[in-house]
C-alpha cells in the first residue's frame, strides 16, 4: 500500500496507491490509472485542479485545507492595499531611480478616506474586514452566498456586486474561481469603479482580465492594482506598468503555514485510510466496494 506525495511527477499510475497528496492536476485518466485509490488530498485552499466529479464516482474523497492561510492572505491583501494608497512601490522605484521626490509616486491619500469593497465573504473575506474596520475604513462587501444581514451583523454595508463597485474606492477580491466568477472583473467591471480607483487581488488569477486591468491602469481609470495571481504562473512575461504591482502568488506563505498545510493535508489522508470520513472533504462518498467511509 503506497502513499504518493505532491513530489511525484502526473500521469500517475499503481494498483497499490490509496492516497495521493498533490498540487498538481489529476484528471479522470489519471484516476483510471489508480484502481485502489481512496482519497486525494490538495495542500491548498483551491481544489479546482482535481476532477472532483470523476474521483467521487469512483468512490474517492477529495479534500482541501480551507483554513490554514487565512490571516497570510488578509495580511497580505492589506499590505498590498497600503502599497498602493501610499504609493510605496512607486516611491522605492524612484528613489532606486536617484530621485527625492515625496510627490514622485503622484496624488496620495489617506486609508481612511478611502471606501474599500470585499468581493466574497468567506474566511478570508471577513479577515480582511475586520483589519480594516479597525483601521477606521468604510467597508462594503458583497457575497453571492450570503445574506444581506449575515455581512451587516459582521460590519460591512452589504451590497450588490454593481452597487460595490459603483460605490468603492478599492476593490479587493476574495472569492474562489467557479463557472460563475470566471472573468468576474473585465472591462465592464472597472469602468463601474469611480476613477482612480484601486483593484487587489489576492484570489484565483481567472478572476480578472489582465489586459483590461493593464488598459485601466494606462488610462487612469485604476490609479493602481496588485495582483498576486495571474492567469498563467508563472507568466512568461509578467504584465508591467505604472502602479502595478505584482507577487508571486505568495500570499498564503509564511513557515507556519506551510507546515501546517502538508500536517492538515496528511492527516485527512490517513483518517480517510482508516475508515472514516476525511476532514475537509469537498465530496461525499456513501460507498466503495461494499465499505461506507462515510
Amino acid at each position: 500500500m503506497d502513499v504518493m506525495l505532491e513530489t511525484s511527477t502526473p500521469p500517475w499510475s499503481g494498483d497499490d496507491v490509496v492516497g495521493l497528496i498533490s498540487f498538481d492536476p489529476v484528471t479522470a485518466d489519471d484516476l483510471a490509472r489508480l484502481p485502489a485509490l481512496r482519497v486525494i488530498a490538495t495542500p491548498s485552499v483551491g481544489f479546482e485542479h482535481i476532477d472532483v466529479t470523476a474521483a467521487t464516482q469512483r468512490g474517492i474523497w477529495v479534500c482541501h485545507v480551507p483554513d490554514y492561510c487565512i490571516d497570510e492572505v488578509a495580511d497580505h491583501a492589506l499590505a498590498l492595499l497600503l502599497a498602493l494608497v501610499r504609493g510605496v512601490v512607486e516611491l522605492d522605484r524612484s528613489v532606486g531611480e536617484g530621485r527625492w521626490e515625496a510627490k514622485a509616486a503622484g496624488p496620495l491619500r489617506r486609508l481612511r478616506d478611502i471606501r474599500v469593497g470585499v468581493v466574497g465573504f468567506g474566511r478570508i473575506g471577513r479577515a480582511l474586514s475586520e483589519r480594516l474596520l479597525a483601521l477606521g475604513v468604510d467597508v462594503w462587501a458583497t457575497d453571492a452566498l450570503l445574506p444581506d444581514d449575515t455581512i451587516a451583523a459582521a460590519g460591512p454595508h452589504s451590497a450588490t456586486l454593481d452597487e460595490l463597485l459603483r460605490s468603492c474606492d478599492a476593490v479587493s477580491l476574495h472569492t474562489p474561481l467557479t463557472a460563475e466568477t470566471d472573468g468576474l472583473i473585465g472591462a465592464r467591471e472597472l469602468a463601474l469603479l469611480p476613477r482612480g480607483a484601486y483593484l487587489v487581488n489576492v484570489a484565483r488569477g481567472g478572476l480578472v482580465d489582465e489586459a483590461a486591468v493593464i488598459a485601466a491602469l494606462e488610462s487612469g481609470q485604476l490609479a493602481g492594482a496588485a495582483l498576486d495571481t495571474l492567469h498563467s504562473e508563472p507568466p512568461a512575461r509578467a504584465p508591467r506598468t505604472s502602479r502595478l504591482i505584482v507577487t508571486p502568488h505568495a500570499a498564503w506563505y509564511s513557515e507556519r503555514a506551510e507546515a501546517e498545510v502538508h500536517r492538515r493535508a496528511a492527516e485527512s489522508v490517513q483518517v480517510a485510510l482508516k475508515g472514516s470520513r476525511p476532514p475537509r472533504a469537498v465530496n461525499e462518498i456513501h460507498d466503495r466496494a461494499g465499505d461506507s467511509p462515510a
